[in-house]
């Protein structure tokens, strides 16, 4: 079970509309937890699917960018497929995946968390762990939004793509406290359009906001606060406060944070976005120092209480981003745990700064996640990511991505044997050893030049660092190739072949393509990207060909001649990277390198080929002109 985007169809079908009844293929995970389709051109995510599955769906929505369908009959039928047990499935989209077997959901969630790391973080082969189930699949909620309709009263959800209201006695998600409140407050709520619950069955405490002016109500409302517990420790939790929905899972973060940040009792701990203390009060009694900070005052508030009783627990008051920089203490460990919105870039470069050996991170959104540990991977190794199932029978899920700092220095390795890429290295005043990769370079049938040079960099790269069981070190690989008219022009196989490709070429426009990949072993951060130059051929002589097929300068190089060949002097760049035509774009490369944390030589001491006439961070003096493309 994959999550990945929906490809586009080819085959032409009548224009859909509302209610229409349609056949569908369902190909993957959409980003809500819908099953994704395509017809006629168009994405469709269709709830009550299975990727694999054959369906007919009532479509219920046409949007601008896509078509919302349910299913309404299964013709093949997904193995992990089970029957809902809630009677409102379907009507209420609160749940998407009661359809889905447990294990199944798990095993997605993780193949989720893997995809977004992968193609947001740009990591290779993620350190993704099976997903830790949640004790409780129904029953687990200790929170519950209810919409009420006005003209009755009445509690419940509203799909999200009909827009229709579906009252709800009884939710299997919610724990017995707040469906008991539920019962009690059902037909009686028509003074509000909206009411949130909070409710604990350890301690049998409860709020209901806001407060109620019908006499009819039988139970007290506007609570400001709640208890709950976790891991037998009580807190307060404010109206306003974020407080986990699932309490069992959150004693086992709470529990996973300790484990990886591997603290013996000596450490000082800061608990970013500390919220109302909950990993704070729950690490105390394995750390020596913990300093909470949070910019609600009313989660410090219950923070302060929370925290009642434990001398070494601290709260400041403020936004992370503002905070972490003044603090007097380097930490030994840092516990983050924001929004779905992730970090600030502010908090990721404080962090880089103050180098804490070991940094937790919480988060229940994989695609911020994934970005801001693409930012961290310039001094952290990612060493785990353990996805735990918070949210059963959703597409939602929670992560902790164990952190720790890699090496400070860690060589570079081109996986090349070309003499240019050698030179333009060596000219940057960068150590380098050379491991090439001997791989077959043959294009796959199909694949468009600028693919095949991607593909190949990448291939190249990750062969040498597999190759050397690599932990550490970067690893730089590069494919070129001629573009004339869309057909690729490799290497010359013999000097009839380079003969034949230098008349072809003669007094053409054509491009010059380059794949770079740097590969990071010691995070798994791979970046592959590809940049195209103009280039113009001139019209050069039979003799003048002759003399250069037989210096041999021709047979190791894509398109059998090199831009910077002084004697024969066969093209000029007109539009994009000199050095990337020459096989290996290097200004480029150094901001890869950088971005990555390698240390370098000073920018102003970098030498550029004498043929560069584009702006960059090594060449800042010419006017722009130049196109790249990356992925």
């Amino acid at each position: 079970m994959f999550y990945m985007s929906s490809p586009t169809a080819t085959i032409e079908a009548p224009p859909l509309q509302r209610g229409d009844v349609i056949e569908l293929d369902l190909l993957s995970w959409g980003r809500l937890g819908e099953a994704m389709a395509s017809y006629d051109g168009r994405d469709v995510f269709v709830f009550g699917g299975i990727p694999g599955e054959v369906v007919s769906a009532e479509v219920v929505a046409i949007r601008r960018k896509y078509v919302a369908a349910q299913v309404i009959s299964v013709i093949r039928s997904s193995p992990h497929r089970v029957e809902p047990p809630c009677p409102y499935f379907g009507e209420c989209t609160g749940c998407q995946w009661q359809h889905v077997s447990y294990p199944a959901q798990l095993e997605t969630k993780a193949a989720i968390v893997a995809d977004a790391l992968h193609r947001v973080g740009g990591f290779y082969l993620p350190p993704v762990r099976d997903t830790i189930p949640s004790p409780k699949p129904f029953g687990y909620r200790n929170h519950a939004r209810f919409n009420i309709w006005r003209s009755t009263g009445s509690l419940g959800f509203t799909h999200r793509e009909r827009r229709r209201f579906v009252r709800v006695d009884h939710c299997l998600l919610m724990n017995d406290r707040t469906n008991e409140l539920l019962a009690q407050l059902q037909d009686h709520c028509a003074e509000t359009s909206a009411l949130s619950i909070r409710a604990s069955d350890a301690t049998g405490d409860y709020l209901v906001q806001p407060a109620l002016k019908n006499p009819d109500v039988p139970i007290a409302t506007g609570q400001k606060r709640y208890r709950e517990y976790v891991k037998d420790r009580e807190f307060r939790v404010a109206s306003p406060s974020f407080f986990q929905v699932n309490i069992e899972q959150a004693g086992k973060l709470a529990e996973l944070a300790i484990d990886v940040l591997g603290l013996s009792g000596h450490e000082t701990v800061v608990d970013a976005y500390a919220g109302v203390g909950a990993f704070s009060a729950l690490l105390a009694p394995h750390a020596a120092r913990i300093i909470g900070i949070e910019e609600s005052t009313a989660a410090i508030a219950d923070a302060e209480e929370n925290a009642a009783g434990l001398p070494n627990v601290e709260f400041i008051t403020g936004k992370v981003e503002d905070t972490l920089p003044a603090l007097n203490v380097v930490p030994h460990a840092v516990v983050l745990d924001p929004s779905r919105s992730g970090c600030q870039p502010s908090v990721l470069e404080t962090l880089l700064k103050l180098a804490p050996p070991r940094i937790a991170y919480v988060s229940c959104n994989p695609q911020t996640l994934a970005r801001d540990l693409a930012v961290l991977a310039r001094s952290y190794r990612v060493e785990s990511v353990q996805p735990v199932d918070m949210f059963p029978q959703t597409h939602h899920v929670e992560c902790l991505a164990s952190l720790s700092l890699k090496p400070a220095h860690a060589e570079i390795v081109l996986a090349s044997a070309s003499p240019r890429r050698r030179a333009l290295l060596s000219d940057l005043g960068i150590e380098f050893r050379i491991a090439p990769s001997n791989i077959p370079e043959d294009p796959e049938p199909g694949e468009t030049p600028v693919r095949m040079v991607r593909r190949l960099s990448r291939e190249k790269a990750l062969a040498v660092a597999k190759h050397e069981g690599a932990e550490t070190g970067y690893y730089i690989a590069a494919d070129s190739t001629v573009v004339l008219d869309g057909e690729s022009i490799a290497k010359p196989a013999d000097a009839n072949d380079a003969r034949r490709m230098l008349t072809r070429l003669r007094g053409t426009s054509h491009h010059v393509t380059t794949g770079i990949t740097v590969y990071d072993a010691a995070t798994r951060r791979c970046v592959t990207e590809s940049h195209t130059a103009d280039v113009l051929m001139r019209e050069f002589t039979d003799a003048e060909m002759e003399e250069s097929i037989a210096s041999g300068t021709p047979m190791d190089k894509a398109g059998a001649y090199a831009i910077q060949d002084d004697e024969f002097r066969p093209a000029s760049l007109q539009h994009g990277c000199y050095s990337n035509v020459m096989g290996l774009p290097a200004c480029r490369v150094v901001e890869i390198l950088a971005d990555m944390g390698c240390e370098l030589p000073d920018l102003a001491e970098m030498a550029v080929p004498s043929g560069c006439t584009v702006p960059c961070p090594l060449n800042p003096s010419h006017e722009e002109n130049d196109e790249d493309t990356a992925s």
